[in-house]
């Protein structure tokens, strides 16, 4: 007589973790506690898995911090670049580079928060801010081809221009929050008007 198979459930192992996965759970790490703040060991008990199951994925810290601000720099200075070297009047692709700033934002939120914080104090926070600046020097451009046009004000300083406008879209990092019903971009218009009513040459 065959033996009846058996009925029961096979044993699960843990659940696996791909790059993709563990880079997600590595950056809310490092917006919570600090990348200075988070070890791997950290890191390990958040999973669920062995450190040598992470450096299976990536091998070091580091190497997790350079993916990720990569993520957020790669996005926006896409962004950047295209705004920039775009046909058209200076001041409509000022306002397309502050429109897609902003739903770049909200859609890398966690990435783009943790860029924003670095301080460098690692080569690869100083390697992050230098691609920074290379996006800042972009947008100061722009402003400057939109000033001399005469579709900004005569009184505004570019480089400062710049620097408050950005100030303004990277504040949403710090109160904006994913919920039910909200719209990327109903955000992005406001941030829009707001920001360009008052520096219109009108």
């Amino acid at each position: 007589m065959t033996a009846a198979p058996s009925s029961r459930p096979a044993r699960r192992g843990r659940p696996g973790y791909d790059l993709e996965s563990l880079l997600q759970v590595a950056v809310m790490l490092f917006n919570e506690r600090g990348y200075d703040g988070t070890s791997m060991e950290d890191l390990s008990r958040k999973l669920g898995i062995t450190k040598s199951a992470i450096y299976h994925h990536v091998p070091s810290k580091q190497e997790l911090l350079r993916l990720a601000t990569n993520r957020a720099l790669d996005t926006l200075s896409t962004v950047a670049t295209e705004a920039h070297s775009t046909s058209g009047p200076a001041i409509d692709r000022l306002e397309h580079l502050i429109h897609r700033s902003v739903t770049v934002l909200i859609d890398q939120l966690p990435f783009v928060t943790l860029l924003l914080r670095i301080r460098g104090n690692t080569p690869v926070e100083r390697a992050a801010l230098t691609r920074r600046r290379h996006i800042d020097h972009l947008v100061t451009e722009l402003v400057t081809q939109a000033a001399q046009d005469g579709d900004l004000r005569p009184d505004i300083d570019p480089a400062t221009t710049s620097r408050l406008l950005f100030g303004m879209i990277n504040s949403l990092v710090e109160w904006y929050r994913p919920r039910r019903g909200t719209n990327p971009d109903q955000i992005a218009d406001a941030v829009t008007t707001i920001a360009l009513h008052g520096i219109r040459n009108s």
